[in-house]
């Protein structure tokens, strides 16, 4: 019998056994489950060497993981291995398992390439001045446009090429230290750390909102003194906390960073071709140039001579007067349906579609239209009376939601009962404290629809922070706790070695400091914030910190707590709007800085920087930004006329700031009880905080059961937290943002790579860098001096004379009548 047969071991007679390419219980079984968190690893490609027998046969050929390896060849940097560049049995050990991070990073480095240089601090700081300034300058604007980090980068290589030529080569000597102003060819390690000065810059100085909602909205006088230490004290001290966040995002390989990335290419690839021609194509540094001037020369046309073309509502023209028209395709006051833009800077306005990961878009541009597009037309729009219908039977009502018809259904201002701006003033005392007398003499504080449902998204983007972070991350946090560098096993890793790390008490050091002149600055002068909730806040940013960096690390968008660290000081400090501000601050921006602090970091890591040059050059630069933004906002107030008023006439109406003033009072002066508690208008946005920590679940158990489905890049997260920018950022701003990214970071990467890999990120520079000029030159030129020179004809006030432009709402209130309750208190 062949059973008999089989069982016998030494039988001589021939055997005939089953083929089998897999073993019954593969020995990386687990491979698929445990990477399923890394959406930017493609699974359908990248499997371990002992899984490699899963591969196919096409054509005679074996198809293995890393064969067609998605990266361009001609922009990576030579290697002692050149076999590791082709070769399909890679290690993890001495290369990466990301695509992105082969393409853009060397795998070598030289230990005594000159960094801490005079050239590299010289330019560093004037970079750092000129960006800071001019972002500041920008921030308050609307559409705004920022330069990057990666435009200094562009630009400050043939300054440094020009330095390594002109500046002498003599040698000093200090206090026993010999260096020199020119120390030989500027390298590629000077170039990184002055970008760095420039990227922790970009961003400005939080506080400095802090500062501008106590004057301008609060109607409150500041020391000078005063304003450097708020804003110094909060910028830094989040700082601190990358020490702690080093081991969590910084040294492990999975955690790429695309931002860092992009830098990193751009590093490798301008320093490997400088001055070089590249046959068969451009160089890198003529298509910036001539990508850059195109950015540059057409800005004029939407930024002064057609900005309808900016605000390209081209429906409302149509229709001028038609209220539903203008509610839903008006890019002022309306939801931008019409798409379509073709000025860069409200492409832009909520971050370059080029950088961002094609996945981390499609989340966001989904949950713009489910949210913005389809449930808030529905709360602003539907009228039901309610006579016909019960109200318990829903979870919204569907009468009037808010009563936000009575208001334009998306505006980042705030609203009293008559349809007039809140006055801030009518409700809070000669020391900014809220009085609820005054309050129930004055009117209840409605929102626009879009703030409404922004708030909700808010709400739910912060469980659903926590839930998706323990169900994809846990074990790799339980890792990084247990690992140190020395047990991470890339090479980049592994080259890091060579030099000496920052001491913890470098970072323990900076925080102390930091927190001190923080309480000195809260308790000195009239915040209403006492110490101990300064520290709380500070407590939180460091929890908050792990969690959100990671996301950063993996998905490049961070996710925005500012709502319930506002949520958390209206409840612990009850009628005090500065405090509540002053305790979002330090709590928000200690996180962001933070993980701004670590993303840099990374750069740091990929380039082989020292990092102790990296810790000092990133301090140094915010230390003197905090007196540039500083500087800056003072003179744009006592400079620009109507500045952060809605008529602004160059667009300095301060976006940003309104919403950070209304949250005051939301959150600080009237109180989470008053707008959000039992019985409260605003009390059915709470549900939010249960659909975000229940979303993720489903998500997350469709992803493990189809392991290489859409499912595994659904994120809950970047879902709700992607839609932070709303007020003031519309559909115009956000589908035209998902529509460019699709284009480049779908198609032209998905049929054209080599072209992606050589020119999306220095395309993406070069559109930021046009516009920033374009905007500095238009105001400077042309706006500002004299009064300015204005173009009056239709091609400019086409999108100012509508119903959108005007805000018009859906159910006008009548005049001398109000709306809401009779009574409140």
């Amino acid at each position: 019998m062949e059973d008999s047969k089989h069982s016998m071991p030494y039988s001589t007679e021939p055997v005939v056994l089953r083929s089998r390419h897999v073993p019954d219980v593969p020995e990386d079984v687990d491979f698929l489950m445990e990477h399923l968190n890394d959406p930017n690893l493609d699974l359908k490609k990248s499997y371990p060497p002992s899984m490699r027998s899963m591969s196919t046969d096409i054509q005679g050929k074996k198809i293995y993981a890393y064969d067609q390896s998605d990266y361009d060849a001609e922009s990576q940097f030579d290697t002692d291995r050149p076999s590791s560049r082709h070769s399909t049995t890679i290690e993890f050990d001495d290369e990466s398992p990301y695509p992105e991070v082969r393409a853009a990073v060397s795998s070598i480095d030289d230990p005594e390439m000159p960094v801490n240089t005079f050239r590299m601090w010289f330019i560093g700081l004037a970079a750092t001045i000129l960006v800071s300034g001019l972002n500041q300058l920008f921030s308050l604007r609307y559409p705004s446009v920022f330069v990057t980090g990666i435009v200094i980068q562009l630009i400050t290589l043939p300054i440094g090429k020009l330095f390594e030529r002109i500046l002498p080569r003599r040698q000093f000597s200090t206090l026993g230290y010999v260096w020199s102003l020119n120390p030989g060819p500027f390298t590629i390690k000077e170039h990184v750390c002055i970008t760095v000065m420039a990227n922790v810059v970009v961003g400005g100085a939080y506080a400095t909102d802090v500062v501008l909602t106590q004057r301008v909205f609060y109607h409150q006088q500041l020391s000078y003194g005063y304003q450097i230490m708020i804003v110094l004290s909060s910028q830094l001290i989040g700082y601190s906390i990358a020490g702690i966040l080093r081991q969590f995002v910084v040294w492990p390989s999975s955690m790429i960073w695309p931002g860092a990335l992009v830098n990193a290419a751009l590093f490798n690839t301008l320093h490997r071709n400088y001055g070089k021609l590249d046959p068969g194509h451009m160089t890198r540094e003529r298509f910036f140039l001539y990508a850059l001037l195109a950015s540059f020369l057409w800005y004029f046309v939407p930024g002064y001579l057609f900005t309808a073309l900016s605000m390209f509502s081209w429906v409302c023209w149509i229709a001028p007067n038609n209220v539903v028209v203008n509610s839903l395709f008006g890019t002022n006051t309306g939801l931008g349906m019409g798409i379509l833009t073709f000025d860069w800077s409200m492409i832009s306005y909520i971050g370059s579609p080029l950088v961002t990961p094609w996945w981390s878009e499609m989340n966001t541009g989904v949950a713009f239209v489910i949210m913005f597009w389809i449930f808030t037309p529905i709360l602003y729009c539907l009228w039901i009376p309610s006579s016909q219908i019960s109200p318990s039977l829903f979870l919204f009502p569907v009468t009037n939601a808010f009563n936000s018809a009575h208001f334009p259904i998306s505006s980042f201002q705030s609203w009293d009962n008559t349809g007039s701006p809140y006055d801030f003033s009518a409700v809070v005392n000669e020391n900014a404290i809220f009085s609820p007398s005054l309050y129930s003499q004055y009117s209840p504080l409605f929102m626009s629809a879009t703030l409404a449902v922004a708030y909700g998204c808010a709400f739910a983007a912060f469980p659903s922070v926590f839930v998706h972070t323990f169900l994809w991350f846990r074990k790799d946090i339980v890792k990084r706790f247990r690992n140190t560098l020395k047990d991470e096993r890339d090479i980049h890793s592994r080259l890091m070695q060579a030099y000496a790390e920052v001491p913890m008490w470098w970072y323990g050091l900076l925080g102390a400091v930091c927190f001190i002149l923080m309480c000195v600055g809260v308790e000195v002068f009239p915040t209403q914030l006492p110490a101990w909730a300064a520290f709380v806040g500070f407590l939180l940013a460091a929890i908050l910190s792990i969690p959100l960096a990671m996301l950063m690390a993996i998905t490049n968008q961070q996710v925005p707590t500012q709502v319930m660290h506002e949520l958390i000081a209206g409840y612990m400090l009850p009628g005090r709007p500065i405090a509540n501000v002053l305790f979002k601050t330090i709590a928000f921006i200690g996180t962001s800085q933070a993980i701004s602090f670590a993303g840099d970091l990374k750069l740091g890591h990929y380039m082989k920087i020292p990092p102790r040059i990296m810790f000092s050059v990133q301090v140094v630069a915010s230390l003197v930004s905090c007196f540039v933004v500083t500087g800056v906002q003072d003179w744009m107030l006592a400079n620009i006329e109507d500045i952060c008023s809605p008529q602004q006439k160059d667009g300095f109406m301060c976006p940003g700031t309104n919403v950070f003033a209304t949250a005051s009072l939301i959150w600080g002066g009237i109180g989470p009880q008053r707008m959000f508690g039992a019985g409260a208008p605003y009390n059915p946005l709470l549900w939010f905080f249960l659909i975000g920590a229940f979303l993720p679940i489903p998500f997350y158990i469709l992803a493990r059961r189809f392991p290489l489905s859409i499912w595994r890049y659904v994120n809950i997260p970047i879902f709700f937290a992607g839609l932070g920018a709303i007020p003031p950022a519309s559909g115009i701003n956000y589908m035209s943002w998902v529509l460019v990214g699709f284009l480049f970071n779908y198609v032209i990467r998905k049929y054209h790579f080599r072209w992606w890999m050589r020119y999306n990120y220095i395309l993406s520079a070069a559109l930021d860098a046009g516009v920033a000029i374009g905007v500095v030159v238009i105001f400077f030129c042309l706006q500002y001096p004299k009064g300015g020179i204005e173009l009056n004809w239709w091609g400019n006030t086409i999108w100012q004379n509508n119903a959108d432009a005007n805000g018009i709402p859906f159910r006008p209130i009548p005049q001398g009548e109000t709306v809401g309750p009779a009574t409140w208190s």
